[in-house]
Order: C-alpha cells, then structure tokens, then sequence
C-alpha cells in the first residue's frame, strides 16, 4: 500500500521508490559526467569545427559557468514550483541542448549549446536531491539514498574521460553529445510517470528575480574570473575587471537578500550553522576530485605513453572506489556519525593523495596509480555523504531544494577554484624543472603533479579538522520525523 506525506513538497510519488532513486542518480550521473565526457573529444573537435584554443576553453567552461551560475535559482525553483515540473523541464532542456551540440557546423554553435546544456543541468542537479529527502524520510533509508546519489555524481566526475574516450574512438566526438538525447528520453518518460505531484510545493512564495540575476551573474563572473585567470594570469585586466564585477555582484545579493519580501536565500539560512559547515567544507574539498583525475589523464596520456582509450579505463578503479565508499558510508553513517566519518574520508584520502604524489616518471601502473586512486577516491565517496545530509537537515524540508542548490554550488566554485590553483601550482613546478639542467621533461611533469598532489593531501587534512564542527550524530529534520513516510524503502 502506497503512503502520501502531505506535509512535504511534491508528496505524490507513484511508483516503486526504487525506480525514483533510479531516475534520480542517472540524471545526477550525466549532468556530472558532461562536465569531463568533452575532454578527451576536444582534438576532434578542432579539426572538425576549426575551433580556436581558446574556443576549445570555452567548450569545457561554457558547460560549467552556467551550471555552477544557476544552481541557486534551480534549486529555488524546485522549492516553489514543484520538483516534477523543474525537473522535467531541467532534462527536455538539457536534452535539446546536446542534440543542438552535436549538430553544430561552427564553433560558436558548440560553445553556446554547452551554455544551455550547463542550465539544464543546474535545474536538474539540486531537484534529484529534492525528490530524494521527499522520498525517504526515515533516517537510515535517507542515508541510504543519499549514499546511492553520491556514488552516481562521483562515478560521473570519474568516468566522464573513460566514456569520452569510448564515444570518440568508436563513434565519433559528435555522440558524446548525442548519448545524452536517447537517455534523456528514456529519463523524461520515466520521471512523467514516477514522479507525480503538486504544481507547487508547501513553501509560498515567489522567485526572486532580481536576487536570482545578481547571484547568477555575479558566481558566473568568479567562474569566468577563475578560467581566464588560467590563460591570462590573476593579475590581468580581464581577471581583475572579472573579479572586481563578481564581487560587486554577490556584495550585492547579500545586501538584497537582507531586504526581499521572497528572499532567494533567507539570511537565516547563513545563521544555521550545520549548514555553513557544510558548505564551507564543500568549497574546501571539491577540487581535489577533478585535480587528481586531470593530472592522472596527463600523466597516463603523456609519461605512460597510453593512448586516450587506454587511459580512460585505466582510471576506472576511481569510479570503483567512489561507489564503494558511498555505499560504505551509508552503512558508517549511523555508527559514527557525521563528525567521525567526515574526518575517515578525508584522512583516507589524504594518505592516498601522498602516496599518489610519488609518481615516478617509468612506474608501473597497478602499484603507484591504480590502488593509491582507489583509496583516494573511496575516501571521497566516504567524505561526501556528511555534507550533503547535514546541509540538507540543517535547512528544513521545506528549502531542501534550497539547500542542495546551496551545496552544489559550493561544490562547483571549490572544484573550479581548487582545478585552476592546484593545476598552476603544478605546471609553475614543472616549468621550472624543465628549465633547470639534468631534468628530463617526463620527470619534472611527474614531480610537477606530485607537488600539486601534496597540496591537495594537506587540504584534505584541514578540512579534515575543521569537519569536527560538523554534528556528532546524523540529525534528521523534525517536520520530517513527525510526519509518516511515503515509503518504507531502501
């Protein structure tokens, strides 16, 4: 027998819960996947369109600029206009996107398609966290859900190079856009039929426009600040005038968001700790994941002398690790807490990113790459889980929306801040080697990324320290708690 929930937004879920969580974790898994899949495809790209390095650039960027700018108000909307709607809508327009993407005949075609490509996912993302935590409400089956969710991003972040490197080697570059039209398809069909609800939720209100514009545009020009920044330096015009709008922007939102009648996000979220916490820990840590992978591609591509192909799978054991510690962490969760397993994760990790950063230029494979990227990744997959349920707890059922949108964004801005330090960072090392007599290129590379690898294994340390203002219990959300479960799932 089905039970309704009528106090959570879009309660009506028809349907197994199992075939929710499904459609939730694949359209969490592509939207993540996109943000790499194009890597390994960009040289096809080139040739085939005539695009410029810069075009190039804006290929993976353009995807990522509106993604992060835009997680905010996707998550708003889900809140006030209902997750089955701003769903549907996030997966048609991501969808029409990447078909638009693979037919382009010029670059500019390409690089605009990713734009919109990025705002379907920045709708997508935070509604699958939303339809999740209405979903599941008792304690350990969110747990589990969540768990299940996080494995799929992370799996998504650590395949995207080893689908890429299948589509463009079997197909062509122009299918690591199409795949998305057929699963995006198959998505809609099913989330029209699994997921059926209120046009809106129980929270009132109305989208912040103007709030929702000053916080788009002002993350969109940190971001944009964050990859100029890598062709021009931090010191240049366009990354200064870029930094300078961004801050002018979001001081902005803040001193808006103070005086809204509908605030996009109310003051008193920054007040509730658990979520700060959260977030801040998100900004901290996420760069670490796609750091790690982007320097394993260039050192398996270039020092191993692998072709794309190979080094794509060669990377697998990541996803692997990624899955298995998610999966571990729904089970750790309950026995110790968020606090402990927080600072599991993150010291895992950072053993492992050390061990990792002992690359040497002619080493074998299985013992200085594959088992130290399992532990590394596993240890992120551990990591994950605590932010994601305290920053959801912490917001309320009623902005649960909210609060992923929040988190996701953290996650976006860390990994774009974290990916260009960490990546100057390694190629001023490996410069600097490469002039010096004695250093073969090979093995100021290695030792370039092995410094950049240290670094992040020290960020992993401090976060590790600072998770200790993370609950030392998983807490779930009183309204919640009160209410009967629409399932008895997971």
């Amino acid at each position: 027998m089905e039970h309704t929930d009528d106090h959570a937004p879009d309660a009506v879920l028809r349907g197994r819960p199992g075939v929710i969580l499904l459609i939730a974790c694949a359209a969490q898994f592509i939207c993540v996947l996109d943000v790499s899949i194009v890597n390994v495809a960009l040289p096809s790209m080139r040739e085939s369109l005539g695009l410029s390095p810069a075009g190039l650039q804006w290929v993976v960027n353009g995807y990522a600029l509106t993604f992060a700018g835009f997680l905010l108000l996707g998550g708003r909307a889900a809140d006030l206009l209902g997750t089955r709607r701003v769903f549907l809508a996030g997966l048609t327009l991501f969808a029409a996107a990447s078909l638009a993407g693979g037919l382009a005949v010029e670059g500019w075609h390409l690089v605009a398609a990713r734009f919109v490509q990025g705002l379907g996912g920045a709708l997508l993302v935070p509604t699958t966290l939303t339809v999740l935590t209405t979903t599941f409400t008792r304690p350990r089956a969110r747990a589990r859900a969540l768990a299940v969710l996080t494995a799929a991003a992370g799996a998504g972040g650590a395949l995207g190079g080893v689908f890429g490197g299948l589509l463009t080697g079997l197909l062509g570059w122009r299918w690591v856009l199409f795949v998305n039209v057929p699963l995006g398809t198959v998505l809609s069909l099913a989330a029209a039929g699994a997921l059926h609800g209120t046009a809106r939720s129980v929270l009132r209100g109305r989208l912040d426009l103007l709030g929702s514009l000053m916080v788009t545009l002002g993350t969109s020009a940190l971001v944009a600040a964050i990859v100029m920044s890598e062709g021009h330096g931090w010191t240049s015009v366009y990354t200064l005038l870029l930094l300078g709008a961004a801050a002018l922007l979001l001081t902005g939102f803040l001193l808006w968001e103070r005086r809204a009648n509908h605030p996009l996000v109310p003051p008193a979220v920054f007040r509730v700790r658990p979520v700060m916490t959260a977030n801040t820990l998100a900004l901290l840590t996420s760069g670490v994941m796609p750091a790690t992978m982007f320097f394993l591609s260039l050192h398996l591509q270039y020092v191993l002398d692998m072709t794309p192909l190979r080094a794509g799978v060669a990377m697998l054991p990541g996803a692997v690790g990624v899955a298995l510690g998610a999966a571990a962490a729904s089970r750790l969760i309950a026995v110790l807490g968020p606090r402990l397993l927080f600072l599991t994760g993150s010291l895992l990790t950072a053993v492992a990113l050390a061990w990792l950063s002992g690359l040497p230029p002619d080493g074998g494979y299985a013992g200085h790459v594959a088992a130290p990227l399992f532990l590394s990744m596993a240890g992120l997959g551990m990591a994950g889980l605590p932010l994601t349920l305290t920053a959801v707890a912490g917001a309320g059922p009623d902005r649960a929306g909210l609060a992923s949108g929040l988190l996701n964004t953290s996650k976006q801005l860390g990994g774009a801040v974290g990916l260009a330090a960490l990546v100057t960072l390694a190629t001023t090392r490996t410069a600097a080697l490469t002039a010096a007599e004695g250093t073969s290129a090979d093995a100021a590379t290695a030792q370039g990324f092995g410094l950049a690898l240290q670094v992040a294994a020290g960020v992993l340390l401090l976060a590790g320290v600072c998770g200790l203002a993370l609950p030392r219990v998983a807490r779930v959300d009183p309204a919640s708690a009160a209410t009967p479960p629409p399932h008895d799932a997971a």
